[in-house]
């Protein structure tokens, strides 16, 4: 592919500015900058990674809005374009190059489906998956081998449920969605009563509501309550090994990295980010917009648009200046002893 096909595609895009040389090579494949070889196109975002210029093999680079590494890029020789968002414009330029593994429409002759199951046009069930009753797959689904469907479930048009995922009864996924291996929907969430005798379980017979274009890692679990719903909003993205608790209400546009855990009844507004290993306790909220620090313990409500980190989570600022006069810890413990001794 010419790199100037490449730009006019990217060129589609109205909201953003391009700008772009006047060199014109074949452009075989993408690679990171440092890694490159002749043929593949890479990008710059900022400034850590401006020093590869000198020394990438790129043919073509996505850079940012620069004047100087743009002509840094012509006397090197190398085509390149400019835009607000270089990573974004270097994940659509993955997306020219790689299509996932996606089975032709058809059903297997190992699959289970129920009479009663409904599939819609152009969907795809793989070896040995179990579809139970009223069942409703909406058009061009994508359920690979081994996945368990419990009755009525339903799936969004074009999702795809990956190897091993088990979706629960009742669970509705939206359209557009994708499921990695591994993940259970609408599990039990964990709900036992207290008694003279030990726990007493309480059915959770509540349900698991994923709206569209949402993706779920491999090996995460999103729980159903006792009553009412859990509920993840449009567009959501979670990374592998998240857990949802029951009753959980999370909003469009969050995403999680690995490991977080939300316990039951939490509340997590719009455009929210849990850095990895993220826990949260009962009933909070989060609120819109706010930024989670790596492994926060979250114990009370996080007012919107706010940064906190540590355990407990307190205000990022607050955070950065406790944990500089944590590492002068011995120094001050030895300065206070000295003092006492001098009394």
């Amino acid at each position: 592919m010419k790199f100037s096909e490449i730009v006019q595609k990217f060129k589609a895009d109205q909201h953003s500015l391009i700008q772009f040389g006047d060199r014109n090579p074949e452009i075989t494949g993408v690679a990171a900058i440092d890694k490159a070889v002749a043929g593949q196109i890479s990008y710059i975002e900022g400034g850590k990674f401006a020093r590869y210029l000198k020394t990438t093999q790129a043919a073509a680079l996505i850079l940012p809005l620069d004047s100087k590494l743009q002509a840094e890029a012509d006397s090197r020789g190398i085509a390149w374009l400019s835009v607000a968002a270089p990573r974004l414009f270097f994940a659509r330029a993955i997306a020219l190059f790689y299509r996932p593994f996606a089975p032709a429409p058809g059903i297997h002759p190992s699959a289970v489906i129920d009479p009663s199951a409904r599939l819609g046009a152009e969907v795809s069930v793989g070896a040995n998956a179990v579809i139970h009753t009223d069942v409703k797959l909406g058009e061009g689904v994508c359920v690979h081998a081994n996945v368990v469907i419990y009755p009525e479930a339903q799936i969004g048009d074009r999702s795809i449920l990956y190897a091993n995922c088990v979706i629960y009864e009742r669970s509705q996924i939206g359209a557009n969605c994708v499921i990695h291996s591994g993940t259970a929907i609408g599990s039990e969430g964990f709900g036992f009563v207290p008694t003279a005798t030990g726990w007493e379980k309480m059915e959770q017979s509540g349900y698991t509501v994923i709206e569209d274009s949402v993706e779920i890692g491999s090996n995460s679990t999103v729980d159903r309550p006792a009553v009412g719903e859990t509920r993840i909003g449009r567009n959501t993205k979670l990374d592998n090994m998240v857990h949802i608790g029951h009753g959980c209400q999370v909003g469009e546009a969050v995403v999680m990295a690995a490991q977080v855990a939300l316990a039951g009844g939490v509340t997590i507004g719009d455009r929210v980010v849990l850095s990895g290993q993220v826990g949260i306790v009962n009933q909070v909220t989060i609120g819109d917009r706010a930024v989670v620090g790596a492994k926060s313990g979250v114990t009370g409500d996080v007012d919107p648009h706010t940064v906190v980190s540590g355990n407990p989570a307190i205000p990022h600022p607050i955070y950065l200046r406790a944990a500089a006069i944590y590492k002068r810890l011995p120094e001050m413990y030895k300065m206070f002893r000295q003092l006492k001794q001098s009394r």
